[in-house]
């Protein structure tokens, strides 16, 4: 080792002097307190921490080979507690790929499974090598690359929208513009989506949630099912959570990685898209026992994942192994992996998948306060993104409704899901719970923000949506009595069979006219509950027009024309398609439907149900009809906001009474699900019909009305 005289200069504080020559590289002690791996002026600061590991190396690669051209190790100086950080001096970041060894006890039954041979890829890595071209298996082992972010944000504030003001669109990267019909140049691309954006803003939505953008395996468990290849579509399997996933880029970012995704937010943000990613802090890409060892295992595998007594995985995540989410080691580093999207990235919020899990103790208990979550909740970075919670997990913790971290959270409401999917195909014993759902799921969130308390509370707390990425698409769920999964190699018996759906008469593809016609009837009513429902309204991507997966719940290996969205469907359902815009509209021109307004003039209740008569405010158990009305005073623009939904799932006509407004205004129909007969199924602005006591619903239909007051 050959050492260096300590020289400091004044044109910059990372501008030093090497202090020693290690493997031909000078070298000197780096900045133990920055994780990964960052560009300096002089060369490059590489820091990782490892608790019982005993040696550490530090491996560089030519670009694409897989034995390092060199090979660092760090000197007992260049350790701090348990952090090793060295700055290699004289490194081009575009010359080099790295990775780590490090070496220590072996005693598995402890959860210690270091291996000095294996190369490990660094946890804070904001690039993964090698991982560019989808479905293209990587062969050897992981490396990163150091990014250097020149990106230009500008003076782009942080939206401070509420969520109760957003209706949010859920959709994967790749399958929104992967198929041959969605018109785009850059298929299955962040640039892809970007292409996308003026037809977002037609749509109306106003908030995007990613699946997962995170760098994973597509290629793990990769098999081959009557002829097809399958995949891990989705992307729910994380390797590196600091890094986009390149694959989802139309060309190479070589030390830029994450420059497409940053345009695509830019350009979703100046529209007024929001972006909400999809996260998985659960579990990883090793698995389990037998999966393999490319990071965390490596590094401190009874620190990063929970363990049974005998140094086996628990598997509450149903991937294999669980993240140990509450050790202060994973802590930090779901803090800092949030703080670098919201900061790097611009990212509006998270949406954390199978969240219960972030809950659960190193034994696997469920706690009664959290620590990550309370970290989450008050840490300043994240004071303003949205945090939502599926609020559940594979090892049966199920708290919808109770979910912790001092009610800054939000969740998706899988009651809403349950009953009103169950209501609208008929399930009578579920209308109470239905009208709760509509009406913003006061029993479990409570309607009021807490006094004197600025964390999210009441509606903000409740995410309702009847279809997502995971179970049937909407037109699925009217078109399938049972799941159609058996190209997916598990004889059928993978996805949920709790479902609550109907095919209307006939399963699967038809061309009889009345049962189309039911299917679609069935598909508006479950739209225009949603966007009449307080709470924030959440909808699968290709719902809108009629998008099918044949019946598959549990598409996540499908990387083809089942998952990818069809937009040949969207001309051919165009009727769908607009009565979606119409009710998203709907639901922005009707503030009284996501908060509470000041008490309306005219006297009705904030919110009440009604019964078919409308001064029956007490619904019977086994209702098949019932309303929901919202009413408050819009300050904004001077007179009452008051909506009247009405849902009949009964097989007849139905006659209903409105609300006696005392001579002081008109009730007008804007919704009529059924139709009248005519191909209308809505009413724009101005074009409302008028009213007067009574209506009549036709058989499985939904009304929405609003007052004009005199």
């Amino acid at each position: 080792m050959k050492f260096y005289s300590h020289k400091l200069t004044l044109d910059s504080p990372i501008s030093v002097s090497p202090m020693a020559e290690i493997s031909g590289f000078p070298v000197r002690p780096g900045m133990f307190d920055i994780n990964g791996a960052y560009a300096l002026q002089c060369g490059v600061n590489f820091t990782i921490h490892t608790h019982h590991g005993t040696h550490c190396e530090l491996l560089l690669f030519h670009r694409g080979e897989e034995e390092p051209y060199a090979v660092l190790p760090f000197p007992d100086a260049y350790k701090i507690g348990d952090v090793y950080s060295m700055i290699v001096f004289g490194l081009n970041i575009e010359d080099f790929e790295y990775a780590y060894r490090i070496d220590g006890p072996c005693n598995p039954e402890k959860g210690l499974i270091y291996d000095k041979k294996a190369i490990l890829l660094d946890p804070y890595a904001r690039a993964v090598a090698g991982q560019h071209i989808w479905g293209e298996k990587i062969t050897g082992s992981y490396r990163a690359r150091v990014v250097k972010d020149i990106f230009d944000w500008g003076d782009m504030p942080q939206s401070t929208r509420e969520m109760s003001d957003l209706v949010i669109y859920e959709l994967h990267v790749r399958g929104f513009t992967r198929h041959s019909s969605s018109g785009v140049e850059h298929k299955g691309t962040f640039a892809g989506l970007m292409e996308k954006i003026p037809y977002l803003k037609e749509l109306g939505i106003n908030a995007v949630e990613l699946m997962p953008i995170f760098e994973f395996d597509e290629t793990m468990n990769a098999r081959e099912v009557d002829g097809k290849q399958l995949l891990e579509y989705w992307g729910y399997n994380t390797v590196g959570f600091f890094a986009p996933n390149s694959s989802y880029t139309a060309s190479e970012e070589y030390n830029q990685e994450g420059t497409e995704l940053k345009k695509l937010i830019k350009a979703l943000h100046e529209n007024g898209i929001e972006v909400i990613l999809d996260v998985v802090f659960n579990h990883t890409a090793e698995g389990n026992e037998k999966g393999r060892t490319f990071s965390f295992k490596g590094i401190d595998n009874n620190i990063y994942y929970l363990l049974t007594p005998n140094g086996n995985y628990y598997n509450f995540s149903g991937c294999g192994n669980t993240l140990n989410c509450n050790h202060p080691i994973v802590q930090q580093m779901i803090l800092e992996c949030l703080r670098y999207w919201t900061v790097s990235y611009r990212v509006d919020g998270f949406r954390f998948d199978l969240a219960s899990i972030l809950g659960r103790n190193e034994d696997g208990s469920p706690m009664n306060n959290p620590p990550l979550l309370k970290s989450l909740a008050y840490d300043p970075t994240l004071s303003n993104v949205k945090l939502i919670a599926e609020a559940w997990d594979a090892g049966g913790m199920y708290q919808v409704g109770s979910f912790p971290a001092s009610r800054r959270w939000a969740e998706w409401n899988g009651r809403y899901r349950d009953a009103l999917r169950g209501f609208l195909k008929g399930d009578c014993w579920e209308s109470w719970n239905a009208a709760w759902s509509i009406s913003g799921s006061g029993d479990l969130y409570g309607g009021y923000y807490s006094n004197g308390d600025s964390n999210y509370a009441g509606y903000n707390s409740c995410v309702n949506f009847l279809t997502c990425h995971d179970g049937f698409t909407l037109y699925d769920l009217y078109s399938y009595n049972e799941k159609h999964n058996l190209a997916n190699g598990w004889n059928n018996t993978d996805g949920s069979n709790d479902n609550r759906c109907w095919n209307c008469g006939e399963e699967g593809e038809t061309n009889d006219p009345a049962v189309l016609s039911l299917r679609f009837r069935m598909i508006r009513n479950a739209c225009a509950i949603l966007m009449c429902s307080r709470g924030t309204p959440m909808f699968l991507a290709g719902d809108e027009f009629g998008n099918t997966q044949h019946g598959n719940n549990n598409s996540y290996c499908q990387d083809n024309e089942i998952s990818w969205l069809d937009w040949r469907l969207l001309e051919k359902n165009k009727e769908l398609f607009e009565f979606f815009k119409f009710m998203i509209h709907f639901r922005f021109r009707h503030p009284v439907i996501r908060k509470e307004l000041p008490n309306a003039v005219c006297g009705m209740d904030l919110i009440h149900t009604h019964n078919i008569h409308a001064e029956e405010t007490n619904i019977p158990r086994d209702a098949r009809t019932f309303s929901v009305s919202f009413a408050g005073y819009d300050s904004k623009h001077g007179h009452d906001d008051i909506v009247y939904i009405s849902v009949n799932t009964y097989w007849e006509n139905v006659t209903i009474t409105l609300p006696d407004l005392k001579r002081r205004g008109h009730w007008y129909l804007n919704v009529n699900t059924y139709g009248d007969g005519k191909g209308r199924y809505f009413y724009p602005e101005g074009q409302e019909t008028r009213i007067d006591g009574s209506f009549t619903m036709r058989p499985r239909s939904v009304a929405v009305f609003t007052a004009n007051m005199l």
